[in-house]
Formats: structure tokens, sequence, C-alpha cells
């Protein structure tokens, strides 16, 4: 524009101000000319805040102690290094190698009843597996595989057990009193996190007279690889799945097996419809990574489908009556008395369904007895009924299960509340509230710094327990990278919060047939009571429920003793700053600029997530 053109644009600037300085002929003063006199004050807050004197991306390193190296254990161990910076990571591993439940148990044909192209990581795939459901062996030693593949084992600390964990309010630490190889120590931590399972303590039936029973007794999860049952009278009591999987490779060698199942219970084919077995013209898995991924979204697939199945009174849930009904009764052949003793009232998935292969055809082999009269006692010699009449045993195997209350196996104290006792059903003021009460299966109220992987309430229906590890450990790690990043030193789940989240567990459940009345490990074994097991929702509602964590939802403390929440904020500089000034090149300011920016490929979605 011209000279003349802006002179004269600003004569029209001029007067129209002027007009409005003079409006009603009530001249408005101007502002005044900013001075020392009249301007802002430069601190209003007081004390005044110390600046911490470090970059804002260097940040403390956080001590994590993880107890149980089973797969929840395994995959913290990838993980989390991979997902926290700088973090100080400790396993506790009680037994002699990882694995949990894959290590523990070696009783006759413990196998997986999850095929086993889907009951692995998503990210370290196997595809020569032996057998579709593959035995405890081979799954233990891929787990091995994959912890060495990733170096995992250099934070485990084989042998050593947990025997109390206190929370410490004047060092916000956990105090850990650990027993490591026979000797006592103490461990500190800043998380306290639990991965230690569904089924890690194993629970004998409490029947008046089994300290005098003089035969073998063991429970399947403390198989003796020594013993010989062949030409046994051998009882099994228990229809769980581990019991649904010994009693056909007892009765093979037995000379005589009695199944004890006080409990109906259904039989299942599959969770996605495929064979118990690869056997003959079976056609692997292929082998052509392309194929693979097709043939395992399938089964995985058909896994996370069946929500439908829990819901009461639907279709989908009649129709599976229906079937199992029918899969049974072909099984069993004429031996309709059978069915009627294990055909139950409650509908399936009431109780977590089991293939059970081979247990329908050696039930009704001469060599068996079906009992489900209740046990009365054990004797010298075996087992009185509550009928009167006795059998004698060689050796009696307990599938009893595991202790399912998921309170702690150790006490966990913090605040004056003992978790241990707090989540079990009891009379007394410790026993409160009585059952596990989580804040969406991750953590608990009043407990600061402690979070849980396969907790109470944490495993939706559907989907495969290794990629809900995995959700949930990612979850963990998000929570863990704030706390570390952003000058926090205690999160805790608030109390409402919480509350909310079992308002919506015990309007939830009602909806579903793990309600009626049966025995399970969703409820604590206690039929028709408070589920507590499972997430309440589907898989996929679980991990789109847990994407983010929803910080409102929780208590927060801080490390800067001012108590400030932006200390982490550092003194302005970052890492990069700071090694530019000192002379260093190519730091990288701009990975944001790459080729795709300059050919406009660029995925907007993601564009800046990572805050850069």
């Amino acid at each position: 524009m011209a000279p003349h053109a802006v002179a004269a644009t600003e004569d029209v600037l001029v007067a129209q101000v002027d007009s409005v300085l003079t409006l009603d002929s009530k001249p408005v003063k101007a502002a005044p000319e900013p001075s020392v006199a009249n301007r802002a004050p430069l601190r209003t807050l007081f004390p005044p805040l110390v600046i911490e004197e470090h970059p804002i991306d260097e940040v403390p390193r956080l001590k994590v102690v993880v107890v149980g190296a089973g797969i929840a254990g395994v995959n913290a161990g990838i993980l989390l290094p991979r997902k926290v910076p700088d973090i100080d990571l400790v396993i506790l591993e009680r037994h002699a190698d990882l694995g949990g439940t894959w290590h523990t148990n070696v009783y006759p044909g413990v196998k997986c009843d999850i095929p086993s192209d889907v009951y692995q990581s998503t990210f370290a795939p196997q595809t020569n597996w032996s057998e579709n459901y593959s035995p405890g062996a081979e799954i233990q030693a891929y787990w091995k595989k994959v912890a060495q593949k990733y170096d995992t084992e250099k934070y485990i600390r084989y042998g050593t057990s947990v025997t109390r964990a206190d929370w410490s309010d004047d060092k916000s630490k956990w105090v850990l009193q650990i027993v490591s190889n026979g000797v006592e120590a103490v461990e500190e931590a800043d998380f306290l996190i639990t991965a230690t399972g569904h089924f890690s303590d194993p629970r004998l039936p409490d029947y008046p007279g089994r300290d005098e029973y003089e035969g073998h007794l063991v429970h399947t999860s403390l198989w003796d690889p020594a013993y010989e049952p062949a030409n046994k009278r051998i009882a099994v009591i228990g229809n769980g799945a581990s019991g649904l999987q010994i009693v056909p490779q007892l009765q093979k060698v037995a000379s005589h097996l009695d199944h004890y199942a006080r409990s109906k219970t259904w039989i299942a084919g599959s969770f996605t419809g495929e064979e118990l077995h690869r056997g003959p013209g079976r056609t692997p898995p292929p082998q052509d990574p392309e194929a693979y991924l097709k043939h395992r979204k399938k089964l995985e697939e058909a896994s996370f489908s069946r929500f439908s199945t829990i819901i009461k009174g639907g279709e989908t849930n009649a129709k599976s009556k229906e079937a199992f009904t029918k899969l049974m009764s072909n099984r069993l052949g004429d031996r309709t008395d059978l069915l009627e003793k294990l055909k139950p009232d409650f509908s399936p998935n009431c109780r977590r369904l089991t293939p059970g292969p081979g247990y329908l055809e050696a039930i009704t082999q001469p060599n068996v007895g079906h009992i489900s009269t209740p046990i009365s006692h054990f004797t010298k010699t075996g087992i009185a009924l509550k009928d009167g009449t006795t059998h004698d045993y060689d050796a009696i195997v307990c599938s009893t299960g595991a202790d399912t209350t998921f309170a702690p196996h150790f006490p966990i104290v913090a605040n004056s509340i003992n978790l241990q006792t707090a989540w079990r059903p009891g009379a007394g003021p410790e026993y409160q509230p009585g059952f596990p009460d989580t804040y969406l299966g991750i953590g608990a109220p009043q407990v600061p710094n402690f979070l849980q992987i396969l907790g109470p309430n944490s495993t939706g229906l559907g989907g495969t327990i290794p990629h809900a590890i995995e959700t949930q450990v990612t979850y963990i790690a998000k929570i863990l990278r704030k706390v570390s990043t952003q000058g926090i030193r205690t999160i805790t789940p608030s109390v409402q919060a919480t509350n909310d989240f079992r308002a919506y567990c015990e309007s939830f459940f009602p909806r579903t047939v793990m309600s009626e009345t049966c025995s399970s490990w969703y409820n604590g074994g206690i039929a028709g009571g408070r589920i507590h097991g499972i997430w309440p929702g589907s898989g996929t509602h679980a991990v789109l429920a847990r994407r983010d964590p929803r910080w409102e939802d929780f208590d927060f403390t801080y490390r800067n003793e001012q108590g400030n929440r932006f200390s982490w904020l550092g003194n302005g500089w970052t890492t990069k700053d700071v090694r530019a000034a000192e002379g260093e090149e190519d730091l990288n300011f701009t990975p944001y600029l790459k080729v795709e920016s300059v050919a406009g490929e660029v995925d907007l979605k993601a564009l800046h997530e990572d805050g850069i």
C-alpha cells in the first residue's frame, strides 16, 4: 500500500477513536501508561516455590516390586522396563523357576484348556505347538523361552517369599518382610504389585480325620511325579479343571477309581470349537506369517465373541444349554444315570466351563465309579460317606482347587487395613468389607502405591489371559510413568471412585448367569455369592474401560516438600537443551518432521500424541 494511503487510513482510525472517547459528551479516560507504580505484583504466593534444579525429563528412579513370576509376572518383567523410564524392577518368586501354575502343576494330564495358539503372548508367537491344547510342561517351556528372549530373568529372585508388606507413611514406601532361600530380609519399594494369579494357593478339603488317613494323600497342584498310581485303588475328589483332566489319565492305570463330585457341572466341547488334539489327519497351523495370523485371529476372535452366553434369559444361553446337554449325552452313550448325576440345574457359564477331553468316556469304564453322596470324614484307610458307607483307597487325590477369595496370601497392611483379612468373609471388624473391594480390578482404596495384575474383578469373559495381562500391565505402566515423571509421591484410588465401581458391579452381575446358585471361583466358592472373580463386562469392555487411567479417580500426594504439584517442571530445561548448550549437535529437536511430512502422508490421529 502507498504511504499516503496508510496516512489516510490512520486519520480515519483517529477520528473513530475520538468519537468513542467523546461519546455522550462524557470523555472517557484512556488507560494509563504502564509504570512501576501500577504494574501487577511480581509475587503473590508466599513462601516462594523453591525451583528444583533438574531438567523436566530427568526423573527419579522408581523401585517397583512385583510378587510372582507366573505369566503375569513375566509380562511385567518384559513390558514395564520398556514402558517406564529408568525403573528399578524386582520380581520375587517363591519357587525355583518361573511359570506359576505351569511350573507347579505336573499331575498326569495337566494341560491348557485354551488353544495353545492363543494362550501365548501377542508379541512372541510360537507356531509349532505339539497339540492344539498343549501339555503344561510345554507351556512352561514356552514362557521360559520368552522370558529369556527379553532378558527378563535378570529381574527375578527365585526362592523368595514375601511374608508381610507394610506401608510406611514416614518413608512413603512399602516395607516387605521376605525370606530368600531360607534367609530373612527386608525389601523396600515405592510400588508393590501383586501378580500371584488365581490358583497359586492350593486348598485341601477340610474333612474330619484327614490327618489320620494313612494312604497317599495329595493335591493335584502338589503332585509327586515319583508316585506310581498303577494298580492302585484311587479316589479323586473334585470336578474342577484338574479333576476332569486327571481322571482319564488315572483311569487307564488304576485298578479302581472313584470320582467324588459334590456338585454338578457342564462338560463343554472347547471354547473355540476346535478339537482338543491335533491327532492324525489334523493339519498343523500354517507357518506362513500371514496365513498363521489369519488362523490365530480366527481362534482369538471366537474367544472374544462368546460374551452373550452369560446373559440371563438370552437365546444364546438357551442354545448353549441345549448344545452341552446333547454333547454330554452323546459322549456318555447309554449311561443316562450319569447324565442325571452330572447335568446341573444352573446355566452354562455360571461356573467356568471345562472341556474335559476324555472325562465322560473315562467315567463310563468298568473300573470307575462316580460318587455324588457327600463325604462325612476320612478314615485311616479311606473315606466315609454321609449315608454310612465306607471306601478304602491306596491314594486320595484332591482336585479341590485353590483359595479363590482373591485375598492376598500374605498380610498387606496400610492405614490400619490388612487386605488379607479385610477381603475375606468373616464376622469380626477385621473382616470388613468381607470381600475384595477394588478400583477397576487394579488398585484398592486407602492403600497407596498398590497395584494388581489379574486381581479381583480384573478380567472379562472372552478374550485370552495373555492379552488381558498385557493390557493390564500397560495400564499399570501409564500409572508408573505419571508418578515418576510428574513429581508424585503416592497415588491411591479414591474411596468414592471405588464405591462407584462397586455399585456398578453390584448392578451388573445380577443380569448374568454367574449370579445363579453354583459354586465357582467367580464367587469364591460360595454358591450364589458375590461375584469378584471376573470383570463386570466382556473382555473387550474391560480393555476399553482401562485404556487410559481416569486421573480424577485418584488421590495424590507430591514429592516436593512444599507440596507443589508443578515442582516436577524442574528448572525450565530439558536434557536436550542442556546437551545443546554444551555444544552437542544432531539432537533431533524436531522428530515430528519425517519423510511422511514432506509427502503429505502424516497420520494426523497420531500426530503430536507423544507430546512432541
